[in-house]
């Protein structure tokens, strides 16, 4: 009963957390917090190691799993990218559990599934590439796997977790308050960047510089919030009533099972799936089609709802 305490006091908050992550990954992540704790590891250490693992683990999948050594080299794909999901969830964990969140952090962490994710897209590439396609007798996959796989890298996934992403940090602001999420803005992150010295930070104005174009394009794809949140600053300054925090909480919670469907778990089960039955093709055309659909139906409320509460207090103003 304390260890599942002591893991629960490391959640962001009970609304945003996938059932799985609680059950399997968070508190895996905890026991490596608390050894990286012991050790005196820097989160953002444990975050560039997660990077290297879920980059490693995208080299294994190029491999074919027709054979008895290419399916052992996608298992050992498979721990490598789970290894490094550990390592993403205590990183976070590490981090709450010793104070030492920085914004720097924060922006290695958005980074994190990008450096795992594109050595996967592009190994999924060329291992297709001289394989017959589904349904089709002698027409192999050729440049097609690049277009299918940069399509779904470039035009679904990034878009989909970034938006996934923005969407759980709104949630928790609106239940915590700035203080319990990592919501930030781009004029905000852009005057930082900005203001950053090239001398002496050439390495965290780089990653800031990736931060202020992911804030931007977070905030282009929601108007609607984006006018609610205009509103609310004119109306309430930095003091939004608890009421009104409670009723979007309760239009924002519903939405909180997709934001979980498009960060990890589920994709990364349907990559698994695919490259151990040796069909990769099935990731990308899931990302394409089951996962986009999820995030246009996610966008669609949540603009559907911030809209409707931007009218209302327009209307009162």
């Amino acid at each position: 009963m304390e260890q599942k305490q002591n893991v629960a006091s490391t959640f962001k908050s009970t609304d945003t957390e996938e059932w799985f992550d609680v059950v399997f990954t968070r508190p895996v992540g905890y026991r490596w917090a608390l050894l990286f704790k012991r050790l005196g590891v820097h989160p953002n250490t444990v975050t560039v190691l997660s990077m290297i693992l879920g980059a490693a683990a995208g080299v294994l999948f190029y491999f074919d799993a027709d054979t008895q050594q290419g399916f052992i080299l996608n298992v050992c794909g498979v721990l490598l990218l789970m290894w490094a999901n550990f390592y993403d969830s205590a990183d976070g964990q590490l981090a709450r559990m010793t104070g030492q969140t920085t914004p720097l952090g924060r922006i290695l962490d958005g980074a994190s599934s990008d450096v795992w994710f594109f050595p996967i897209y592009l190994c999924l590439a060329l291992r297709l590439f001289d394989k017959v396609m589904p349904l089709a007798e002698t027409q192999t996959w050729g440049w097609w796997a690049f277009a299918l796989c940069a399509t779904a890298g470039f035009g679904a996934h990034t878009y989909e977790c970034q938006l996934a992403d923005y969407y759980r940090n709104i949630h928790l602001f609106f239940l915590k308050g700035k203080g319990g999420s990592e919501f930030d803005h781009y004029e905000q992150q852009r005057q930082k960047y900005e203001e950053m010295p090239w001398r002496g930070h050439l390495i965290e104005k780089g990653f800031q510089w990736f931060y202020v174009n992911y804030t931007h394009t977070q905030e282009l794809a929601t108007p609607q919030f984006q006018r609610l949140w205009r509103t609310l600053k004119r109306t309430y300054g930095d003091d939004i009533p608890q009421d009104f925090r409670d009723r979007f909480r309760q239009q924002s919670l519903p939405l909180m099972k997709w934001t979980n469907i498009l960060t990890f778990n589920t994709r990364a089960c349907v990559l698994y799936i695919g490259c151990l039955v040796d069909q990769p093709w099935i990731y990308p055309v899931f990302e394409l089609t089951v996962l986009l659909v999820i995030y246009l139906h996610m966008r669609h409320c949540h603009e559907r709802f911030s809209r409707t509460f931007a009218d209302e207090l327009e209307h009162e103003g």
